[in-house]
């Protein structure tokens, strides 16, 4: 009977861990169910999964932490950056975003920055400051989106267009720095097929030289529906960060799910996240040469 049992548990781990790998790295969410499985199990998760599951193998056990230490320096090696900045000019853009999490103002996510950057994405942020802010800095130029999108830039702007999806997906697209930017907050709801809202935000994308595309996209960075994104821009970390990449949540490295996309014909001179326990998400900066 013990033998059977341990045949058992052995079947059972070979089946999850096979399954868990497929599902990261080959089916992804492909369609709406898989993603339902797809989005939980980051990496890292599954990691875990596979040391938790090598207590009780015995001898055999040795595979398992094989396995997971290939497995962490897989993620490593996408994750984790090392970058030197380079030097930063007056005339290169400062853009900062930042998912509040419904608990903070402008005034906050500015202390939490240390100052003023030269654009600022808010997400789930309160506008009770809106007004008083603007009559304080009245040569700045501050936007409430009509839905849950905040915007701050130090230098005139210029609102393009406002769009919201069926399903609250927002799309903002507003020109400020000579530069086009596109603020996306697309909806988290676990009965939203994210496609659908990727599609939308594609549709809502011109793809321009000199773009900028910011927001929380609540989808990992190995999500498939980044694909046409990926083609047109750089990312943000990837080109140039430090430390890793993922930034949900409560600074526990599992999802990277809040994105800022510069496309390839901008320089991206430095990115860094800062790390605070106000929100679930990672506030997230980079500068780009922006010079013409």
């Amino acid at each position: 009977m013990l033998k059977f049992i341990k045949g058992l548990y052995l079947f059972l781990n070979v089946t999850i861990i096979i399954t868990l790998l497929m599902l990261h790295f080959i089916i992804k969410d492909r369609t709406y169910e898989l993603s339902l499985w797809f989005y939980p199990f980051p990496l890292p998760v599954i990691i875990g999964i596979i040391l938790g599951l090598s207590i009780f193998l015995g001898k055999r056990r040795k595979y398992n932490l094989i396995l997971a230490g290939i497995l962490l320096v897989v993620w490593l090696g996408r994750s984790f950056r090392f970058s030197f900045a380079e030097p930063i000019k007056d005339s290169d853009v400062e853009v900062v975003f930042w998912n509040t999490s419904r608990v903070h103002t402008f005034k906050d996510a500015i202390a939490q920055y240390g100052e003023f950057p030269d654009v600022m994405v808010l997400a789930e942020a309160s506008d009770t400051d809106f007004k008083e802010l603007q009559a304080k800095y009245p040569d700045y130029s501050f936007y409430k989106s009509t839905r849950e999108l905040s915007i701050f830039s130090k230098h005139p702007m210029k609102i393009i267009s406002d769009v919201t999806s069926h399903y609250h997906t927002s799309v903002v697209h507003f020109e400020t720095c000579n530069l086009q930017f596109y603020a996306v907050d697309v909806t988290g709801s676990k009965d939203v097929p994210r496609h659908w809202e990727l599609d939308y935000v594609d549709e809502h994308l011109e793809f321009l030289e000199r773009s900028i595309v910011l927001g929380d996209f609540n989808l990992p960075y190995e999500s498939l529906y980044f694909e046409e994104i990926k083609d047109h821009f750089n990312h943000w970390f990837s080109s140039k960060g430090n430390g890793f990449r993922e930034t949900w949540p409560w600074g526990l490295p599992l999802l990277s799910i809040d994105h800022i996309w510069v496309s390839k014909d901008l320089e991206v001179l430095d990115s860094e996240k800062i790390i605070s326990s106000e929100s679930d998400h990672e506030m997230i900066k980079t500068v780009v040469f922006s010079e013409k």
